[in-house]
């Protein structure tokens, strides 16, 4: 059965199924997807604290009752054990692996944390012209640990984590203004040009993601990453955390332009 790429509830249903494994970017054009980031109860007050202390890598988006599986308010009925392509399980802040769904690993004390995505402003981005590289080559949006640190908030602190989107600098200025509108989803560039500034050794490897081609005459943009919380993950060594793999999101029914500020 062919995925209806522009019905959120479609794309989750053939995520739930195994129908598609990839990486979630153009999918469901329009809707807002998520970061997801799930923590034991005793540890929520403080990763709340930490998001709102950092709200350019951490823009909150929803937060589940503990043990509760379903974002009532950004996609009623979805299941957050079985609806992303792809999680990350962390054990004592050390990646452990990753797996299609975590059903097995639920209990009665997580507690679920979707936090924007840039994902969302791109359908902004290329309407106004402007290439999305990442989408163009197919592959995962490149994202890199910085030297830029995070306000620490209880057991969580560490480095910002960015994804990047090379243009030309006329278009950078535009990519800025566009997405400067939309807050909940990382708003405007941190930074951009010389990624030496930002703690950045080698624009080709990536630490999250992938390489993507960077043209002569371009400059790499960079814009503040809900991956954030996994760089975080080693200070604060939960014992039990699980997150979204990098590029695989969780796909809401929230739409882009709600988003939005004038």
């Amino acid at each position: 059965m062919e995925l209806d790429r522009r019905d959120p509830s479609a794309v989750r249903a053939a995520i739930r199924a195994g129908r598609w494994k990839g990486a979630t970017a153009g999918l469901a054009p329009g809707r807002v997807q998520a970061n997801l980031v799930v923590l034991p109860a005793s540890l929520a007050y403080d990763f709340l604290r930490f998001c709102v202390a950092n709200p350019k890598p951490c823009p909150l988006i929803e937060v589940t009752e503990a043990g509760s599986p379903e974002p009532a308010l950004s996609a009623p009925g979805a299941d957050l054990r079985t609806d992303l392509p792809r999680f990350r399980v962390f054990r004592e802040g050390a990646l452990d692996g990753e797996v299609e769904d975590v059903a097995e690993l639920w209990r009665d004390d997580l507690v679920a944390f979707l936090i924007g995505c840039s994902f969302t402003f791109e359908r902004a981005l290329m309407a106004a012209g402007l290439p999305v590289r990442h989408i163009e080559e197919q592959v995962n949006v490149p994202m890199y640990r910085t030297s830029i640190g995070c306000s620490p908030a209880g057991a969580f602190s560490g480095p910002m984590v960015v994804s990047m989107r090379p243009y030309e600098p006329a278009q950078a200025l535009r990519a800025a203004q566009v997405t400067s509108r939309f807050p909940t989803v990382h708003g405007a560039p941190v930074h951009l040009g010389d990624p030496a500034a930002i703690g950045i050794a080698d624009l080709d490897s990536p630490d999250y993601g992938d390489r993507v081609t960077v043209r002569s005459g371009e400059v790499p943009v960079f814009w503040a990453c809900g991956v954030t919380p996994q760089a975080a993950a080693a200070a604060a060594r939960p014992e039990l955390m699980i997150t979204h793999a990098p590029g695989h999101m969780f796909v809401t029914d929230l739409r882009d332009d709600e988003q939005a500020i004038l």
